[in-house]
């Protein structure tokens, strides 16, 4: 059986104690019988009246947090789930590649970081700093001023992980969303932006959203073919994404203008190089009509009839 498994990562005094104290307050064991394995402990302990159904265990060196020893717990304490409130000095790597058993599914990665602090850790940390940003699912800078907020968004951390959602928490504890609207995820600057296969769903979105500072740019990207029945000579590529849910797979793409599109048969997988135009319909009205133009596939045809389900991750 597969057990959840729920990272809190973080710099000592980073607010990771905190944070579980208030999940467990808010009923996250309440329902299901919890491990919690607490790597790193601060001055702040947990609340002992929200640990009903949760058993808690502890490691202080890092070679002592072995695949064997969370099987052993897992034996003796049948968990449905597992928190883990990992020591900010350890390298997260490790964990997942050495020590999680193979039925502990990672279910989420939540990074906390006390704002004052992350360009010291940045600047003589950097990759132990770096790979909790990355990796994150939730990234929370908590403690924020005013300064520190506009430090952190002019260090535009989406460029770094795309997908997490990012908060900074604020000194009065009010809370604000790190994005304001205005920035990208990608790199607009460079000539071309080339755009994995993983952050397809990040950029479709950001090009949905900001049509406007895509037009001129110059991307590359692997896409499936699709020529539309309803209207002969329109060339859509995209990707297979899943929207919202697993059984909510739809279709993204965009139209394209380019020689030896008609060559390809649908569901082909071609390598595009293409330069973004927004255009202006018939009427004069102003559709949001996003092109790939120029569409250059260079000759590669990738991959054909790939199933739904493994053509994109976002």
């Amino acid at each position: 059986m597969d057990i959840p498994v729920y990272l809190v990562a973080g710099f000592l005094d980073a607010g990771k104690t905190e944070f579980i104290n208030g999940v467990l307050q808010d009923g996250f064991a309440r329902q299901e019988r919890t491990l919690l394995i607490c790597c790193e402990e601060g001055e702040l302990e947990y609340d002992p009246r929200v640990l009903e159904n949760v058993t808690v265990v502890t490691v202080e060196d890092e070679e002592d947090l072995k695949c064997s020893q969370m099987k052993t717990w897992e034996k003796e304490y049948q968990p449905k789930q597992v928190l883990i409130e990992y020591n900010g000095m350890w390298q997260m790597e490790r964990l997942y590649r050495e020590v999680l058993p193979a039925n502990w599914v990672l279910y989420q990665i939540m990074t906390f970081v006390k704002a004052d602090t992350f360009e010291v850790y940045a600047k003589n940390m950097g990759q132990l700093m770096m790979e909790k940003i990355t990796n994150a699912d939730m990234l929370v800078f908590n403690r924020c001023t005013a300064e520190l907020r506009e430090a952190l968004r002019k260090r535009n951390l989406r460029m770094v992980n795309r997908r997490a959602d990012i908060y900074l928490e604020n000194v009065d504890g009010t809370s604000e969303d790190y994005l304001t609207g205005d920035e990208c995820p990608f790199d607009l600057e460079q000539d071309l932006i080339d755009i994995p296969d993983d952050d397809f769903g990040v950029w479709y979105v950001d090009v949905m959203d900001h049509p406007d500072r895509w037009a001129g740019k110059m991307v590359h990207m692997k896409l499936v073919m699709c020529h539309s029945k309803k209207y002969p000579g329109i060339h859509c590529p995209g990707r297979f994404a899943m929207v919202c849910c697993e059984n909510d797979v739809q279709f993204l793409g965009l139209i394209a203008k380019g020689m030896g599109l008609s060559h390809y048969e649908n569901r082909d997988w071609i390598e595009v190089t293409a330069r973004m135009a927004v255009e202006k319909r018939a009427g004069d009205a102003w559709d949001l009509h996003r092109s790939l133009r120029e569409a250059n596939t260079g000759g590669r045809h990738l991959l054909r009839t790939r199933p739904h389900a493994e053509s994109v991750r976002s």
